[in-house]
């Protein structure tokens, strides 16, 4: 049965291998809570007190934070669904279970002071091959809003014919146009030419973002590129691709974007995930406000 509720998460809701891979593991965790397999499981037996003794399990044994255990009920609440949807459940239990509170976090960012030297220095034109793909990597998570996975899938093909717009593939598969500023495309055009002159590319690889070996690069290896140039930068605290991607939100908000079009270039599918940047940007005034009220400096 399981294996059957993975394959539509694949094949009908086109999650990516990821998330997929986490549903599985969240549910082959209840199974062996449960003391059972999917062979065995029998999901008449599952009340909603089973669900919530599995909660304070996950909470007490688990040590895992509200975030963790809501991401995992999420997990069982899908896939007791698609068996009530397909008759093999007359009742949703999880009608009766609640998400745990969770402390809102706000997004870390980059100040558009320091963000405006990191890009400097990466405009700067480079004979070298990694200089110039991990700059490229900084300004496409910057100046595009991509997530890990986006950048990662670019192929060369997925630009149009100029290098003024990016046709990006989302979470679900949905696909997404952003436009790509002249400074990246110019930063595109002299890596692309860098990697043909210098014959990097030897194979019928079409993605953008290589290995010296000519291979799609990795998440772990731009993980790593984005954590030491921010570092280089002068960034403190959390260092990762989604930081600019919060980065590239946070400054449009506080640029004036609507907060519609800053939804669709970030590929949210609904507003709900884009509105927690203006607490970034309530926090930004607040800030403004202290420093230049008269109150505030000393002034009578």
């Amino acid at each position: 049965m399981l294996d059957k509720f993975i394959q539509y998460l694949a094949g009908e809701r086109r999650y990516s291998p990821l998330t997929v891979r986490n549903y599985r593991h969240d549910i082959e965790q209840f199974y062996a809570w449960l003391d059972t397999d999917d062979d065995h499981f029998d999901p008449h037996e599952v009340t909603a007190e089973t669900v919530r003794e599995w909660i304070l399990f996950r909470t007490e044994q688990g040590r895992l934070g509200a975030g963790s255990i809501n991401r995992e009920v999420s997990s069982l609440r899908s896939y007791f669904k698609w068996m009530l949807r397909r008759g093999l459940l007359t009742q949703n239990i999880f009608l009766r279970i609640h998400s745990l509170k969770t402390s809102r976090r706000l997004p870390a960012f980059v100040p558009e002071s320091r963000m405006t030297g990191i890009v400097s220095e990466c405009e700067f034109d480079s004979d070298r091959f990694t200089t110039e793909r991990n700059s490229l990597i900084v300004l496409l998570l910057y100046a595009c809003g991509l997530r890990l996975a986006e950048l990662v899938g670019i192929d060369r093909t997925d630009f149009s014919a100029d290098y003024t717009s990016l046709r990006v593939r989302g979470k679900g598969d949905k696909e997404r146009i952003v436009p790509v500023m002249e400074f990246v495309r110019e930063k595109i055009l002299h890596y692309i030419e860098l990697i043909e002159r210098q014959n990097i590319c030897k194979s019928s690889e079409k993605a953008l973002i290589l290995t010296q070996k000519g291979k799609r690069i990795s998440r772990s290896v731009v993980y790593r590129v984005v954590r030491e140039e921010l570092g280089r930068g002068g960034v403190q605290g959390k260092r990762s691709p989604h930081v600019l991607r919060h980065t590239f939100a946070t400054h449009l908000l506080n640029g004036g974007a609507d907060m519609r079009e800053i939804q669709e270039l970030l590929g949210h599918a609904s507003l709900q995930a884009t509105q927690v940047y203006t607490h970034n940007s309530i926090a930004r005034l607040r800030e403004i406000y202290n420093k230049a009220h008269p109150r505030e400096k000393g002034e009578k």
